[in-house]
Order: structure tokens, then C-alpha cells, then sequence
């Protein structure tokens, strides 16, 4: 019994010293030095108060003790410094506040203590300048914010030396934006109005003009592609019906007026300047592309007892799709079918 005597009045003393400590005045304000305990008695926080606001130094911790924030106050208690940790010890982040909000510069980093990234803030709300950075320290992109929206120069690195730059204004892009790849080409300009694409939006290959699209409220009215045939020549998207391979680098384009047209280049490069918004890929083996406006259903058991795609304008030969072609265009047969019954 006798040895226990002293631990009780340890812990008698500490809640002595901590009721000395934690002072509320007549008018319920905090006062003097705090010191806040969870109820297994591990420290949450510790620090001054002075007529119920914070002074100089407060530290915050994790359950183990470990620090977890770290705030100076100013002698009114309006505005700190803030210094955040993990539960390793390990800097996240810095920062002022003022009245309780963010207010000037934050910086905040990775596990490794690398910086990841700077902002600006007006009482709260996000304003000025903020900065990424990558894995490399490198500056990966720039923007400009004002009522928590991007607004003024934006730039944005892509792969080691390449960048896509334009202006925000009240959180859309507005004006020219413009895509360069690490050899300084040009890969994309394009226009925008109220953050969305509106004008024209070109893209390019090796510096050469290889799609040229003309885009009204972010929806798209036109679409040209460039096909080399002996001249380069741009040609509508919306004027080919059929793309046929002939070898790797030759393609027989067909048209909806009935014209066939020879390409000499790969594949792949043909294909990738259509995209597949308007076509789709027929026959993934013999690489053939279809028009979706071309195609009216699916033939089974025709004429050589094959199966083939319905098509229209009705090309000289025959189409023969793969099993996820002959899926996709029944899937859409049946949506047709189930709207006409709906209405």
C-alpha cells in the first residue's frame, strides 16, 4: 500500500498543476498557459492564451506525442504561422492564417520532403499565383487563380520539355491554347470562348497541319484530316464512307459520293486523325473502318451464306465484320427499336 502512496499523489499533483494551468477568467475567457488532455491522458495541445485568444507558441500532437502542428501566433492572436507534420515527424506543409483562415503563401511537400506545390490565399479564399511542381523538381505547371478560379496566364509542362499554355478567365479558358512537344513543335492550337471550344482547333504532325477542326460552343461542325496521297490534300471526315487497307502502308479510302482515293502512309496514322467519334473498326483483323453514318444493320446468312454489313452508299464489294462489330451494331438496333416503341 505504502508504495503506491506516491503514484496517487503524482497524479494528484498533475491535476492540481493542470486546474492551476487551464484558467477561464469571470468573463469564461481563457487565460494563461494550456495544457489539454485526451482521456487516456496523452497531450492533444499546449499553449498560451491571453483574454481568450491564442499567443506565441502552440504545438498540437499526434496520439504517441509526436508533433503534429506547430503554430506562432502574433500578439493579437489573428494571424499565425502554421507548420504541419506527419505522424513520422515529417514536414507536410506551411502556411499563415488570419482569423482562422488561410492567408498569404502555402507550401506543401511529399513524404520525402520534396516541394510539391505553392499557393496563394486571401482569407480563405485562393488567389495569386500557385506553382507544381513534379517528381524531378521540375516546375510541372503554373496557373493564376482569383475566387477560387483559375484566372490569367496558365501553363502546363508536358513530357520533359513540352507545354500546353493559355489564359483562364473566371475558371474557363478564353482565347488561343496553344500544345508544344519536347522539340519545341507545335502539336495543337486551338481557340476557346467561356471554356469551350470555339473556332478553330488544329493539330499537327512533325509541324505539319494534319487535323483541322472548326468547333462552335464545344460542339463540333467540321472536321478535315490530311491524307497524302502523291499531293497532300486535307478532305473531310464527313465525306468517307470506307477505309480498306491495302498492305501496311497503303490505304483505300472510299467516299459517299462513290470516289476511291489511294493513300500512301501507315495505317495507324490514318486511323488515329479520324479517331473513333465517327467510325468505328469493322474488322480488327483486316483492319477496316466504317462510317457510322454508313451502316444500316447487319445481312446474316447473304447471298454466299455469309454474314455482312448493311451498308448505304452500297460499296462494289462486301464487308465482312468481326463478332464485336456484329454486337456493337445489334446493341444500337435494339436502343433504335426500344426508342421507337417508347415514343
Amino acid at each position: 500500500m505504502k508504495h503506491f502512496l506516491p503514484l496517487i499523489a503524482i497524479v494528484c499533483l498533475f491535476a492540481v498543476t493542470l486546474q492551476a494551468q487551464n484558467t477561464i477568467d469571470k468573463q469564461g475567457r481563457k487565460q494563461g498557459h494550456w495544457i489539454k488532455v485526451d482521456k487516456d491522458g496523452s497531450k492533444i495541445f499546449e499553449g498560451d492564451f491571453k483574454d481568450g485568444h491564442e499567443v506565441g507558441t502552440f504545438r498540437y500532437y499526434y496520439p504517441d506525442g509526436t508533433l503534429r502542428i506547430l503554430n506562432e501566433f502574433d500578439a493579437d492572436g489573428k494571424r499565425c504561422r502554421h507548420e504541419a507534420y506527419d505522424e513520422k515527424g515529417r514536414k507536410v506543409a506551411t502556411g499563415f492564417y488570419n482569423q482562422k483562415n488561410r492567408d498569404g503563401e502555402w507550401r506543401l511537400y511529399a513524404e520525402d520532403g520534396r516541394l510539391v506545390k505553392i499557393a496563394n490565399y486571401r482569407m480563405g479564399i485562393r488567389e495569386g499565383q500557385q506553382v507544381i511542381f513534379n517528381a524531378d523538381g521540375d516546375t510541372a505547371e503554373v496557373s493564376n487563380w482569383l475566387d477560387n478560379r483559375r484566372h490569367g496566364r496558365w501553363w502546363k509542362r508536358i513530357g520533359k520539355q513540352g507545354y500546353i499554355t493559355g489564359i483562364y478567365k473566371h475558371g474557363g479558358l478564353e482565347g488561343d491554347v496553344k500544345e508544344y512537344n519536347d522539340q519545341q513543335q507545335m502539336v495543337s492550337h486551338g481557340q476557346y470562348r467561356n471554356g469551350m471550344r470555339h473556332g478553330f482547333y488544329r493539330y499537327y504532325e512533325d509541324g505539319v497541319l494534319s487535323v483541322d477542326e472548326t468547333w462552335n460552343e464545344d460542339n463540333m461542325e467540321s472536321r478535315k484530316i490530311r491524307i497524302m496521297t502523291p499531293e497532300a490534300q486535307m478532305i473531310s471526315m464527313y465525306e468517307i464512307a470506307y477505309l480498306m487497307p491495302k498492305g501496311s502502308k497503303k490505304v483505300l479510302l472510299y467516299t459517299i459520293d462513290g470516289r476511291s482515293i489511294d493513300t500512301y502512309e501507315p495505317t495507324d496514322n490514318l486511323y488515329y486523325r479520324l479517331g473513333n467519334t465517327h467510325f468505328f473498326m469493322a474488322n480488327k483483323k483486316q483492319r477496316v473502318m466504317v462510317s457510322n453514318d454508313c451502316v444500316r444493320g447487319i445481312i446474316k446468312n447473304g447471298e454466299d451464306g455469309a454474314t455482312y454489313l448493311d451498308l448505304d452508299p452500297k460499296p462494289n464489294f462486301r464487308i465482312y465484320p468481326d463478332e464485336d462489330c456484329i454486337k456493337a451494331v445489334e446493341a444500337v438496333q435494339r436502343e433504335g427499336l426500344e426508342g421507337l416503341q417508347e415514343e
